[in-house]
């Protein structure tokens, strides 16, 4: 299964956009890396995705995952 993500990167042009990972283009422009934040968190929310933030150095800075834990635990006590 395919792991979708969501990153907030910093734009050329000096604000800020939400990328889906492996995307060559925006989904969203924004100002501000908070705007971005708070509208990138809720796409990655609705898509049960992983988010991550980067930094103004392009370096991730933060990382929440939204999806479902592919971990199973084997114990069955």
């Amino acid at each position: 299964m395919e792991t979708i993500s969501q990153h907030v990167v910093k734009d050329a042009d000096g604000g800020w956009s939400v990328k889906k990972g492996g995307a060559s283009r925006a989904s969203k422009h924004f100002d501000t890396q908070n705007e971005a934040i708070v509208w990138g968190r809720n796409v990655a929310k609705n898509q049960h995705a992983e988010f991550y933030i980067h930094g103004k150095d392009g370096k991730i800075r933060e990382k929440d995952s939204y999806g479902n834990d592919s971990f199973t635990s084997k114990d069955k006590k």
